[in-house]
């Protein structure tokens, strides 16, 4: 070769690596058109993404446990650049998208980026020292559906309660962040803005309530602001409409949990016509049953919820106003899945002296007749008792019962009482019969702590408390609550009733005395409180054992 030849020579233009993923998104940066990327599903996927897919979650993981203070800053530090170049030249270019959705599809790659934070719960207060959690809020008003739905899923992963559990001091500092930042609020703002009927859009809303069920979960004192920054209100709103679907499950699942936290939201449900709303929403189930078991479950979500919600005692005379009484009895007469937990309603709705118009209005609409058949016989499959074990479906039946006795007088307690007498005092068997099998059970739980050797690193209190949880289990209150009854009827003044109460029990080698053991512990339980009430309840008590 000579020199003219090697003065002409060119290396052969060959690439050192091959075009990866990155050369393509940098390539279509420069582009004057840029198509936003399509979403695909999991199901959507051919074999060989699903395993890229796998593969590049695998080395997020891996790299995740590389990451440091530094790096985190620097996450944060190009989250807020790119945020703040889109936000200028949206602002810049408000009528031409084309001029904006490079920086777009930047910003969402760099929310996508921050996924692996979520590995890393012990950074987050580095995160929050940062600025982040007040930037990543702040995206959540985005113009852009999908930049909101990244933030969304990325404040879904960072509160699963999982990982607050396992760093819980880190998981303290992003939550107080979070709350600082409105969080509340603002995730009810986009539950606005969302459309339920746009597949990705609706998923993205359940992730919202999501988030919110996590704050709750991590730190329960929280619940209070679901009133306070409209979200109870918009999850009634969203259990008014007819037709079921997984959001509605979640709605409901989300309002259970708000008032099992918040004694302050079961007092504001009332307010907000959250009570009929529920009143509603299950009056659609008297006459049928739930097709799926997902939407069986909401059912039982609101039942759960319609309880809580009674705990509260001025929401009695909403219930009541609202002819809560009147759906329980229908739904007790048409024995359907709502039958069990119509049950569980009315021992709320008919206890204490807050329930007494609503026993009143029990016995009015003729609710002993569907009363009496549930005290007559327990549904011998779990199925048919909603879930309910036999201890617990014969715990309510005659707790309503004792409440009924309690807090009815002249005509509609003599009706009560007039139902142990007919069909030849049927009913009176049936009393006595469950006095002696729970009285047996408690007498056996009595033996078994007994024979139960003395822990010495339990106390004297702590043995009487777990002995006592012990009788519980065995059906102790199901038998306070029968002697009760045993007691309210022998008293009443029908000698056949108290006739055959005596010979009952003669039959089977018993007699009134365990009655009366059971009603003064009843009586102990009860307490010295300076109550009125109290006092009042237990001398009426004290009064028929006297007469017993």
């Amino acid at each position: 070769m000579d020199v003219g030849e090697l003065l002409d020579f060119q290396p052969a233009r060959t690439l050192k690596r091959g075009v990866d993923a990155d050369d393509d998104y940098e390539h279509m940066l420069k582009r004057k058109t840029v198509e936003a990327p399509v979403r695909k599903t999991y199901e959507e996927m051919t074999d060989e993404e699903r395993l890229a897919l796998v593969m590049e979650l695998e080395e997020d993981k891996e790299g995740g446990d590389e990451m440091d203070e530094t790096a985190v800053k620097k996450m944060v530090g190009n989250l807020e650049r790119k945020h703040g170049k889109n936000q200028e030249l949206r602002i810049k270019h408000s009528d031409q998208p084309e001029r904006f959705m490079e920086s777009e599809i930047e910003l969402h790659v760099e929310i996508g980026n921050c996924m692996v934070l979520a590995t890393q719960p012990h950074l987050y207060p580095t995160l929050v020292q940062a600025g982040g959690i007040k930037l990543i809020v702040s995206m959540l008003t985005h113009t852009n559906s999908d930049i909101v739905l990244g933030v969304v899923d990325l404040l879904h992963e960072l509160t699963d309660p999982d990982i607050i559990s396992e760093a819980l001091d880190e998981g303290v500092v992003l939550v107080q962040a979070l709350v600082k930042c409105q969080i509340m609020s603002v995730l009810v703002q986009v539950l606005d803005t969302l459309d339920e009927k746009n597949e990705d859009e609706s998923k993205g809303l359940h992730n919202v309530l999501g988030i919110a069920e996590n704050l709750v979960e991590a730190d329960p004192e929280l619940a209070h602001l679901a009133f306070k920054h409209g979200l109870l209100v918009w999850i009634l709103t969203r259990l008014k409409v007819r037709s079921f679907d997984p959001n509605k499950l979640y709605c409901s699942e989300l309002l259970a949990v708000l008032l099992q936290s918040s004694t302050s939201n079961r007092a504001e449900l009332g307010l907000i016509e959250g009570i009929d709303t529920m009143l509603q929403a299950l009056a659609m189930y008297k006459r049928r049953n739930p097709q799926l078991s997902e939407e069986q479950e909401m059912v039982h979500n609101l039942f759960d919820s319609l309880c809580l919600s009674l705990l509260h005692p001025a929401n009695r005379e909403i219930f009541l106003k609202g002819e809560g009484v009147e759906l329980m009895v229908l739904m007790l007469r048409e024995k359907k899945m709502s039958r069990p937990p119509a049950l569980k309603v009315l021992n709320f709705a008919l206890q204490g002296d807050e329930g007494i118009n609503c026993c009143a209005k029990f016995v009015d609409v003729y609710g002993l007749r569907s009363l009496f058949p549930c005290f007559m016989k327990t549904p011998g499959k779990k199925v048919k008792r909603g879930g309910f074990t036999e201890l617990e479906w014969v715990e309510h039946v005659t707790s309503i019962v004792s409440h009924l006795l309690r807090n009815c007088s002249g005509s509609q307690l003599q009706r009560i009482v007039n139902k142990f007498v007919e069909d030849d005092h049927l009913k009176v068997d049936r009393l006595v019969e469950l006095h002696l099998y729970y009285l047996g059970k408690v007498r056996e739980a009595d033996k078994e702590i007994e024979d139960e050797d003395e822990d010495d690193e339990e106390d004297e209190g702590e043995r009487e408390e777990r002995a006592y949880m012990k009788r519980l289990d065995a059906g102790l209150f199901t038998l306070q609550r029968l002697d009760y009854i045993i007691l309210s009827v022998f008293t009443a003044g029908i000698s056949s009733i108290s006739e055959r109460v005596k010979q009952l029990l003669n039959l089977k080698g018993e007699t009134i005395e365990p009655i009366r053991d059971v009603m003064k512990e009843y009586l102990k339980s009860l307490g010295d409180g300076e109550d009125n009430k109290t006092n009042e309840e237990k001398q009426n008590i004290q009064n028929m054992v006297n007469q017993l």
